[in-house]
């Protein structure tokens, strides 16, 4: 459920006109592009204070700035859950944000030290704030059940070439084959093309020189088959959502507001053919 969803959502029930504009206010375009602002700024925090020679020199600052930020960023969470209150929790993305600010406030000390590093997911806030990364994040959610039946596959091809693997070259070369286990992290590596011929497949040649009618068509179906099935799924799968009228009118705010005005009139509409029946 997108914000508009929300908003729309709180103009049909029993709600204050204090909410309803509080509710406005924190989803226009000129308080997201200050929290997209934030966003940004707090990640470069971050990313400096993994310097010791920047916190030597200005690691108070930094501290300072950075708990600035994830001020705004509870500030901005309070007022949504005023304004949307049970509401709040029927969108994914409200939901995702919680979870991010939470983590961020556990305290860091203890045994929730290590939790203290996760505060750098607030970098993902981004997929959040921006309507494009949401799109793109939207069709990948959409994509996996087309996408499991493409990993059963991968998972088949790979189980079954790493058994081959380990009964073929174990013997020789037990640190790349030695086990199952060995076999498929091997594989793995083939299959991302990494150091594949001279550090991999050239040595086992030395010992077996027809191994190349194993590894060939592996990094044939593997790489260049079964991950461009990925790559096609995800594309696929945008392409049909971008066509979708809910999808295109939660990523587009001139069609918002046209749906608003819309649903502004059908219910002026509503009232005075009411008070014409009435009378």
């Amino acid at each position: 459920m997108s914000e508009a969803d929300l908003l729309r959502i709180l103009e049909r029930k029993d709600v204050s006109d204090r909410r309803i504009r509080l509710a406005v206010w924190v989803e226009s375009k000129r308080i997201q592009t200050i929290v997209i602002s934030v966003i940004v700024l707090n990640a470069i925090i971050l990313g400096l204070e993994t310097s010791t020679a920047v916190m030597d020199s200005i690691g108070t600052l930094l501290v300072v700035i950075d708990k600035l930020c994830l001020a705004v960023f509870l500030v901005e969470l309070l007022i949504k859950m005023f304004c949307y209150r049970l509401y709040f929790w029927r969108s994914g993305w409200n939901v995702f944000d919680f979870v991010v600010v939470a983590i961020a406030l556990v305290p860091g000390a203890g045994v929730w030290a290590v939790l203290r590093s996760l505060r750098v997911l607030r970098v993902l806030r981004l997929l959040t704030a921006i309507p494009s990364l949401k799109k793109v994040i939207a069709a990948f959610v959409h994509s996996i059940p087309g996408l499991s039946g493409v990993v059963a596959v991968m998972a088949i091809f790979f189980y079954t070439t790493g058994v081959l693997a380990t009964k073929l070259f174990g013997e020789t070369h037990p640190e790349w084959f030695g086990s199952l286990g060995a076999s498929l992290y091997t594989l793995f590596q083939v299959m991302t093309l990494e150091s594949w011929s001279m550090g991999i497949v050239r040595p086992v040649m030395e010992t077996h020189p027809w191994a190349f009618a194993f590894f060939v068509p592996f990094i044939i179906i593997a790489t260049f088959t079964i991950l461009n099935l990925f790559i096609g799924i995800i594309v696929s799968t945008m392409q049909e959502l971008s066509l979708t009228p809910e999808f295109t009118a939660e990523s587009d705010p001139e069609i918002l507001d046209l749906l608003g005005k819309i649903d502004a009139d059908l219910r002026s509409l509503r009232s005075q053919i009411e008070k014409k029946q009435d009378s």
